[in-house]
């Protein structure tokens, strides 16, 4: 039985990603809300991320790094500390974790590290100066990182494009918005934490073992096709 660490396990895509793991693996869930289901493999700790000590764990098999932000905002209503909001939560929340933890990690050639970017970094949107600037930074991030931990431990990230969670809830508030936001997508539709979720869970397995260094787009077509 492997050994997950989630952080932001408690909704949306972690939670996703904390429930198909839960029945097969110990999870330790980090997050300022407590998941609302219970599980013999699970272990809670209340933290904010950025403000709290990180609790003592022993060896793990894999880090997910959720937590992120949707600050929509022309430039000119951005001020300095909405970007460095945005950085914080985005990757310096993820550098605290991984230095934290990485001592731990197995060096089997087997464990794995998975954050999360946004299709933002690669197609130009209006009002998203702030979250494609920290989603590239992680980027950046993941492609050093990896190189720096291969062959031991992989590490990629997941480029999501807008996914059904509360984090989205002021872009898919009614009905409207909903069906204007998947007529922009090539498959018609957006996505659920489910979907993504289950792109994490391959990449914390073995299956996924040729993989590191990557940014896995999952966008409904969104980059890639113009129809």
């Amino acid at each position: 039985m492997k050994k997950y660490l989630i952080v932001g396990g408690s909704k949306g895509i972690g939670l996703s990603i904390l429930k198909s793991l839960i029945d097969d693996h110990l999870i330790i869930n980090i997050s300022r809300n407590e998941p609302p289901i219970k599980h013999n493999n699970l272990t809670h700790y209340k933290i904010d991320i950025l403000m709290d000590d990180l609790p003592e764990v022993d060896t793990l098999n894999g880090i997910v790094y959720c937590p992120g932000s949707i600050n929509l905002k022309p430039l000119h209503n951005l001020t300095l500390d909405d970007f460095k909001k945005d950085f914080d939560i985005n990757l310096l929340g993820a550098i605290k974790t991984i230095q934290t933890y990485l001592p731990l990690l197995s060096k089997d050639g087997h464990s794995s590290i998975v954050m999360f970017s946004s299709v933002a970094t690669k197609l130009g949107m209006p009002f998203h100066c702030s979250i494609a600037a920290a989603k590239s930074a992680v980027e950046g991030f993941v492609k050093s990182l990896s190189s720096e931990l291969a062959p031991n431990i992989r590490v990629n990230a997941i480029a999501p494009t807008i996914t059904n969670t509360d984090l989205a809830n002021k872009l898919l508030r009614n009905d409207k918005m909903i069906d204007l936001m998947k007529d922009k997508h090539p498959l018609k539709k957006i996505l659920n934490p489910e979907e993504v979720g289950n792109l994490a869970v391959y990449l914390l397995s073995e299956k996924s073992s040729g993989i590191t260094g990557q940014i896995m787009t999952i966008d409904c077509g969104l980059v890639s096709l113009k129809i």
